[in-house]
């Protein structure tokens, strides 16, 4: 059975575990805080006329030994019917506003610290990214774009991948690498059903052109890689990106052939449906074992959400190669 609290911060804490009749618990790689649904039923704890939900509570949800969500409440909607529904979110919620930073030779780590110290929000463990980024501008953006550009600059620069997300109220960047899970799912294991999808339709490309422009010499380079028998096959799918002119020649190859690596591929996505398992939350990379695709491989996990009722726990993952 889950455990759910509310916490008012005036002193109470709330059990409302019997109350509750489902959760939802949902996670995504990029570009969303961490959020929980919850119905519960009004009554049952009449008996204490200091019991309240506001915006800003608390909730924490744990299933025996496991942490499972630490959120704050952004809204709440009920009427007439006994039915209350709550929407959370974790601490990421809370980087989805704007402000403008100019920061020269920061790490993504660094600017993950950075950001959490100005904004007063908690940091857990941050992996070195190391990769120094030159000049890192944004101007009345979201500090989560902020946040996100910086990873995605030392993805490309690095040619490996990480996961930032909210952990039980501890903001947490990891490579995706240290994330992988020690089961696996598909036939015979957990999964209940799937969907397989192939695509050139999204962020696909077989041609890359970089264009740096110097202002001290008034020249520009252009840089360009491209897969001949991908073109043939598919047409011309051309990604652009100009770069900092203090990047010199071997980072913008370097950059380059990542780019080309990322992205000159068929994307593959698979949705599975299966019994869940607290572990598990986007960012992951799960084995999945699908026989009748010949697939046997590690997916990372794209976006994840856990539903639990009276009786059932399961989850749904969407998956994807990197």
């Amino acid at each position: 059975m889950l455990e759910v609290l509310i916490d008012n911060k005036d002193g109470n804490v709330w059990d409302i575990s019997s109350l509750v009749s489902s959760v939802s618990w949902k996670t995504k790689w990029i570009g969303a805080a961490g959020s929980l649904d919850i119905t519960m039923v009004k009554g049952g704890l009449y008996e204490s006329a200091s019991f309240k939900y506001n915006n800003g509570d608390i909730i924490r949800v744990r299933r025996g030994d496991s942490n499972i969500f630490y959120g704050y409440i952004f809204s709440v909607d009920s009427g007439k019917d006994e039915a209350v529904t709550i929407k959370a979110y974790d601490q990421i919620r809370y980087l989805m506003v704007n402000d403008t930073y100019v920061l020269k030779g920061a790490t993504a780590t660094e600017v993950i610290k950075k950001v959490a110290d100005d904004f007063k929000l908690k940091i857990g463990t941050l992996v070195d990214t190391k990769h120094k980024i030159p000049t890192l501008v944004e101007i009345n953006k979201t500090l989560f774009d902020l946040i996100s550009k910086a990873i995605n600059l030392t993805v490309i620069a690095t040619n490996q991948n990480f996961v930032f997300y909210d952990d039980f109220g501890s903001l947490i960047l990891a490579n995706v690498r240290d994330m992988k899970l020690d089961f696996y799912v598909g036939d015979d294991s957990l999964m209940f059903d799937y969907t397989y999808n192939r695509t050139i339709d999204n962020d696909t490309y077989n041609k890359v052109k970089i264009i740096q422009d110097s202002k001290k010499t008034g020249k520009r380079e252009v840089y360009v890689e491209q897969d001949s028998a991908n073109i043939a096959k598919w047409g011309m799918l051309q990604y652009f990106q100009t770069v900092d002119e203090n990047m010199n020649e071997a980072q913008v190859s370097d950059m380059l052939q990542n780019l080309m690596t990322a992205k000159n591929r068929e994307k593959k996505t698979i949705q599975l449906k299966a019994i869940g398992d607290p572990r598990v939350r986007a960012g992951c990379f799960v084995p999945v074992e699908l026989k009748e695709f010949g697939i046997n491989q590690h997916y990372l996990i794209d976006e994840c959400t856990h539903d639990y009722d009276s009786t059932s726990h399961t989850m749904t993952l969407s998956l994807k190669v990197i």
